[in-house]
């Protein structure tokens, strides 16, 4: 007996024309992002093409917004897999409704409206806090270390670049005295084309030239917040000015010979990630509301400490929420006397670990250090305890869904500012994720 099965027809041609709401089912992801992006206030993007013209027909913002906020919330960041996704994947062909942008086409809208990109977090934020999704009872703020795109390997030590620099000049050198040598030495040589050869060291030395201004400029503004200057003969000295004992080991805004800086990414910096292994990379900074893990303040900075990105974290989590948290907590890396005078009227409850330090409370100078032995009794107590432990169930996870949900391990753009964009649309496409399950 012949089984009986399901009508299937693969060269059937549809009757009717189909519909864009049949192709997903209710609740999707998909639906829920372009529902909110309809919401949100894209007045910056239109702006772009007011007088574009008639010939000028770009595909429209809300759209392209849409198609690349669905691609980072489910882990395509790559334009071209998000073109070839337009083709492949239902959602996106439902949320492009009939549009194919090229690669090129997602690509420069995203480097066009990185600030407006960046500007949308705040939106979803204060959506999120309309819907009762962010209270603003805890808060907790931590950061993570994102890889840059920018290899290790085309970086350059201090020590290294003035090497290099000496065997160039001695090249160019050589390169120009044969350039000028009789015809009959020529001959002798190797084809060799000469110009182009002197142009590509002359080209190198110029990228090392500017790779060690940088090193040094970095390295005269930390020396002049150590209190140094560039006649100080390297000899510390008091804040009236006279000289104490002890010699620097360097000269004012002289780097250290291991200093390094990349050629690819000259924004980034090595930093040491959780696995041990040191990467070009940035500190991706956040802050998650307690109440269902929405990412309430995101910033980034070039520095691996998160020393000093207390104070900045709570002034953007006031901007985009309007109100400071009723407590905010943080772990070893945010402590400082300095840090907790600065925040010591700012209304909110401050919680921060102070890991060793916050042992033995005994060794704490209350007198040069009056607010770290507040702190200190504080993180003794039972309730600063209880409070303390919240943090890690607080704040990490988001990190965590960047890296393992998403899938977010290294940013697409290079340099700082095109690279804070970018982290700001990574955590606001977590927000709506998290926001459409809630």
């Amino acid at each position: 007996m012949n089984a009986s099965y399901v009508t299937y027809a693969p060269n059937q041609d549809l009757l009717l024309p189909p519909s864009l709401q049949e192709w997903l089912p209710e609740g999707h992801l998909a639906y829920f992002i372009s529902d909110t992006v309809d919401a949100l206030d894209l007045s910056a993007f239109h702006a772009r093409y007011a007088n574009g013209g008639p010939r000028n027909q770009p595909f429209h913002p809300a759209m392209m917004v849409k198609v690349l906020l669905y691609g980072y919330a489910t882990g395509t960041f790559s334009s071209r897999k998000l073109a070839r996704k337009l083709h492949e994947d239902v959602a996106l062909r439902v949320l492009a409704a009939g549009n194919f942008p090229a690669h090129r086409t997602l690509c420069d809208f995203r480097a066009n409206h990185l600030e407006e990109l960046s500007q949308l977090f705040v939106q979803v934020v204060r959506l999120a806090q309309e819907c009762g999704l962010v209270k603003l009872g805890t808060v907790a703020i931590d950061g993570t270390k994102v890889k840059a795109n920018a290899s290790r390997h085309k970086a350059m030590s201090y020590q290294r670049m003035c090497e290099t620099e000496q065997q160039l000049r001695a090249q160019i050198d050589e390169l120009m005295a044969r350039a000028q040598a009789a015809d009959e030495a020529e001959r002798n040589e190797p084809e060799l084309d000469i110009p182009e050869e002197i142009a590509r060291r002359e080209q190198r030395l110029a990228t090392i030239a500017a790779a060690k201004a940088r090193l040094e400029q970095r390295q005269r503004e930390a020396d002049r917040e150590k209190g140094r200057s560039d006649d100080d003969d390297r000899r510390p000295r008091k804040p009236d000015g006279t000289p104490k004992g002890g010699r620097y080991k360097r000269d004012f805004g002289v780097p250290e010979d291991k200093a390094q800086e990349n050629f690819t990414d000259p924004d980034s910096r090595i930093m040491k990630h959780g696995n041990g292994a040191f990467e070009q990379s940035y500190n991706g900074q956040t802050a998650v509301d307690a109440e269902h893990g929405i990412i309430v303040a995101a910033e980034l900075t070039m520095c691996a400490s998160d020393a000093h990105q207390l104070s900045p974290m709570l002034d953007a989590l006031e901007h985009n929420c309007g109100a400071v948290p009723e407590q905010t907590l943080a772990d070893t890396g945010y402590r400082g006397e300095a840090v907790f005078e600065a925040l010591a009227d700012r209304g909110t409850d401050l919680i921060v670990s102070l890991g060793r330090e916050g042992r033995d409370i005994a060794k704490i100078d209350a007198t040069s250090m009056p607010r770290t032995a507040a702190m200190a009794e504080r993180l003794q107590s039972t309730e600063g305890k209880a409070a303390y432990r919240r943090r890690k169930h607080i704040v990490e996870p988001p990190n965590g869904w960047i890296k393992s949900v998403l899938g977010f391990r290294q940013f697409s753009l290079r340099g700082v500012e095109k690279v804070r964009a970018e982290w700001k649309l990574v955590t606001t496409a977590l927000n709506l994720r998290r926001m459409a399950y809630l």
